[in-house]
């Protein structure tokens, strides 16, 4: 599959597009004629280093307003083009995109269109140029690509074609089965963007907020089944105007854009296997069957702390690794891990975040096969030695440079804990509190990345993204997505920070980067766990009791339910399809801290509860700036 993205989408100068573009393992790139004109190199010398990355120019973009125009200024639209292919040439690139008029000046009328793209089929053909027209979705006589493949069918000229994006036809919900119908050599490159459904003014909702496909809610897939069908087998290309990748890294947007073509071809192989689109082959997504482990990285000085709040939270020392300072604390079916190794990558990990919860381990359907997907898709393999005895497990970098680890119960993966771990007797007192499983990771990390880790996520993962929810911080707010799968043994909640002064900003400031903030355990009978946790010294979260009186008011609740609630500093919250109950810890080290939950047919995360629980662990916190004691 070639894949090609347009300058456009990136922040920086040409060069540094370039680069970007080429180390993300495109093949190809559009040139945004502005691009061009602000960069100090000729047309020739931008051919040869665009040659020099291993790239094609696609494309050239965007000619505007041509068709339909009256005299003189039709006169003068022919002159630009002349133009426009003398620096094409120079350039070495053979295609030309022209984009439906939206000036005030232009003249309706198919023939009339199709006559000037004949005209200028025969000036193309002279170069052995072509040209592909869009129908812009804001264009004043032309929006619509049905209308576009008309006047290029009517020009009826082999140097004159279509060029179709997915914004410009979803946007205005044109049916994409019209595409089916389109001979595949007259589409000269498909454009692909996705975006937020918002509503608002198409040019607006174009120009600022498109994102990958996959990032977005727009039916991208379906749009491009209907290209397969075609049997086009060309370019697929990046057209994205985004304010925030304007800003972001070009690296790391390019690596985004190629991963999201190669997912969404992937999707059109799958429901089209006979499609003429050649694509990487790849395992399918991965099933995830639950959440093997969650490892903390912790010096050996601070570890006795983390391990007095395990055990107040129930868990229990049940081994300890045959080589290394690890130590496997368990409850129900959670396993976490405690690493003070000062060797390999978790020391390393500690070195530059402090304590945290650097990695996890996933139980997949096959995890050789999720490593070779998620390579596939480019995510970095994670490799380092291992000790006499050890297993090898299929890892990637996860995020803010964190691992993350693929097991099944097929292999030795699944014996880990028997194979690499001695058991211990844990006799210190206290009790399991009734926690089973982890019900879900919340990850925070800065907003320009959540688009990022939702798209990695979904593509290796059979799981799917929920709406965004803002999450309303006492000194800010926070925008938060889950991607979960449909049995809830994947459920990932991705908070993205836009300043540092929220809980989530500070988490991000102080721990140097994206990460782990907390975890959620799963409760069969909430009331009953908050005993156990306070018969084992735990200290739950203080809720001020002013969110009691307005909860008994705002949901009808029983007095007595309420007043347990208060007890034991609970939080309360209901769907259309159940109760949800919230207890939480304070908070350790710089931000991290533990939830248990008990789901009574809910499906949300609390949401409506966050501004409580927030302005509750802010009191814990360190203030910034001062020594840790």
């Amino acid at each position: 599959m070639k894949t090609s993205i347009a300058t456009v989408s990136l922040s920086g100068d040409l060069k540094q597009k370039l680069e970007a573009i080429a180390k993300a393992g495109f093949d190809g790139v559009e040139i945004f004629e502005n691009d061009f004109l602000i960069f100090d190199e000729s047309p020739k010398q931008v051919g040869n280093m665009v040659r020099d990355h291993g790239l094609e120019i696609t494309l050239f973009q965007p000619f505007r307003d041509f068709e339909g125009m009256p005299e003189p200024l039709r006169s003068r639209t022919f002159d630009r083009a002349e133009r426009k292919f003398d620096l094409m040439q120079e350039m070495g690139t053979d295609l030309v995109l022209v984009c439906s008029n939206v000036s005030p000046a232009a003249l309706g009328g198919l023939d009339r269109a199709a006559a000037d793209f004949h005209e200028l089929g025969e000036r193309a053909a002279k170069r052995n140029l072509r040209v592909g027209y869009e129908a812009l979705a804001w264009g004043r006589h032309i929006n619509d690509h049905r209308d576009a493949w008309e006047i290029v069918r009517r020009a009826d000229h082999p140097n004159i074609g279509l060029i179709l994006d997915s914004f410009h036809t979803l946007s205005r919900k044109i049916d994409v089965n019209s595409i089916r119908s389109i001979p595949k050599e007259k589409i000269f490159i498909i454009q692909l963007a996705d975006a937020p459904l918002i509503d608002m003014d198409l040019l607006y909702w174009s120009r600022h907020f498109r994102n990958m496909p996959g990032e977005g809610d727009l039916p991208v897939l379906d749009f491009m089944k209907a290209v397969a069908a075609t049997g086009y087998d060309g370019y697929l290309s990046l057209e994205i105007f985004n304010d925030q990748f304007r800003g972001g890294s070009p690296i790391a947007i390019a690596v985004d854009g190629r991963r999201s073509l190669i997912y969404l071809g992937d999707q059109v192989k799958r429901a089209e296997p006979d499609a003429a689109l050649p694509v990487p082959q790849m395992p399918p997504r991965s099933t995830v069957e639950g959440v093997a482990f969650i490892e903390f990285t912790v010096e050996e000085a601070e570890a006795p702390q983390l391990e007095t709040l395990l055990g107040n939270l129930g868990f229990r020392k049940t081994a300890r690794h045959k080589t290394k300072n690890v130590t496997l604390f368990r409850q129900g079916g959670i396993n976490l891990v405690v690493n003070t190794d000062e060797r390999g990558f978790a020391g390393s990990s500690y070195l530059v975040h402090g304590a945290s919860a650097y990695a996890m381990g996933l139980v997949v359907d096959n995890a050789r096969d999720a490593l070779a997907r998620a390579v596939a898709l480019g995510a970095e393999r994670f490799e380092q030695p291992l000790d006499a005895g050890e297993i090898e497990m299929p890892a990637v970098r996860g995020i803010g440079g964190g691992v993350l680890y693929f097991l099944d119960r097929a292999s030795d993966l699944g014996r880990i804990w028997e194979i690499e771990f001695d058991p211990l007797i844990d006799d210190a007192p206290g009790q399991a509190a009734g926690l089973v499983a982890i019900d879900h990771i919340a990850q925070t990390m800065r907003y320009d990345e959540l688009l990022t880790w939702l798209l990695f996520y979904t593509s290796i993962f059979e799981a799917h993204k929920t709406p965004v929810v803002d999450i309303i911080d006492p000194s800010g707010i926070v925008r938060s997505q889950v991607v979960e799968n449909a049995d809830g043994s994947l459920r990932i909640t991705m908070n993205g920070a836009e300043n540092r002064n929220t809980l989530a900003g500070h988490f991000i400031a102080e721990t140097f980067g994206s990460g782990i903030q907390h975890l959620a355990f799963e409760t069969k009978d909430i009331f009953a766990t908050a005993q156990a946790l306070a018969a084992n010294g735990f200290t739950a979260l203080h809720i001020s009791p002013n969110y009691y009186d307005d909860l008994e008011a705002r949901f009808g609740l029983d007095p007595h339910l309420t007043e347990r609630l208060k007890t034991s500093n609970i939080l309360y919250d209901r769907d259309e399809h159940g109760e949800y109950f919230q207890l939480y810890s304070p908070t350790y080290g710089e931000g991290f801290f533990f939830e248990i939950v008990e789901r009574r047919g809910y499906r949300g995360y609390g949401a409506a509860n966050a501004i409580f629980r927030i302005a509750a662990l802010r009191k814990h916190l360190r203030p910034a700036g001062l020594p840790k004691e």
